[in-house]
């Protein structure tokens, strides 16, 4: 079986600290997937590995059945992954229009060779404004992206993940830093445009994960303990003695 991404026995160090120490993963096409566990666990780590910021000591990652272990980022991300980040990455001073033209222009062919004007395509600009909408940022079409409220570039951000047509999209604490109402509307959002996609997310918000996520996988010391779905995963007795220091052989109490 193919999976949208794999993790087989995954291993990273820094000189003689092992960070991630054997993780093991298969996500489905289409799964929403939450990323948990303590601060230190590797999540971060594991994230960077799967994007290409970091390459693995050993094991394999695979993308739809191919490698992508030690490829560069920009080579993982023209196979099909796109990633967010805890720090918000947009271009300040560009409108909203403009950040979300700039990243369709890839997936439509346009590259870095540009043979007339950026307002003579229609086509990534068609498709520049269908994700503005998407993102329910339509009205602030022309705003420069740093005049945007702290929420509204988040969503400007997850715009431009999923406008380079990834099928695959990692989000790294997409909520960090919103209000609890800002939270519920963008959890909403969040399921909207990655209807169809698969989606695996860095969170530490709870709610956020069982409202978001079809499973979860705990990260704990470098290994996945736990991958099942939310109401497995909140009653396993390894996940409780991981969050609540609860002997697992005592079933978590």
């Amino acid at each position: 079986m193919t999976y949208a991404l794999e993790l087989k026995d995954l291993r990273k160090s820094f000189g003689k600290t092992e960070i991630i120490r054997g993780a093991n993963l298969a996500v489905n096409a289409g799964e929403r997937v939450a990323i948990i566990g303590p601060n230190g666990a590797g999540k971060s780590t594991l994230f960077n590995l799967i994007s290409g910021r970091f390459g693995p000591t050993s094991g394999e990652i695979l993308l739809n059945g191919q490698s992508i272990a030690n490829k560069k980022p920009y080579e993982i991300n023209r196979m099909g992954l796109s990633r967010s980040f805890q720090i918000t990455n947009i271009f300040p001073k560009l409108s909203v229009f403009e950040n979300l033209r700039c990243a369709v222009l890839w997936s439509l062919g346009y590259k870095y060779t540009f043979l007339k004007f950026l307002s003579g395509l229609r086509d990534a600009n068609a498709q520049a404004e269908q994700f503005m909408a998407m993102i329910k940022l339509d009205k602030k079409r022309d705003v420069l992206a740093m005049n945007l409220t702290y929420a509204e570039q988040r969503a400007l951000e997850i715009g431009i993940t999923i406008a380079g047509g990834s099928d695959v999209i990692l989000l790294d604490e997409p909520t960090a830093g919103m209000s609890k109402s800002e939270t519920t509307r963008f959890i909403s959002l969040i399921k909207s445009v990655t209807e169809g996609k698969t989606l695996l997310t860095v969170e530490h918000d709870m709610g956020v994960v069982f409202g978001l996520a079809d499973k979860i996988a705990v990260v704990v010391y470098g290994e996945v303990i736990a991958f099942d779905v939310p109401e497995a995963v909140r009653s396993n007795p390894k996940v409780q003695e991981a969050y609540l220091g609860a002997p697992a052989e005592q079933g978590g109490h």
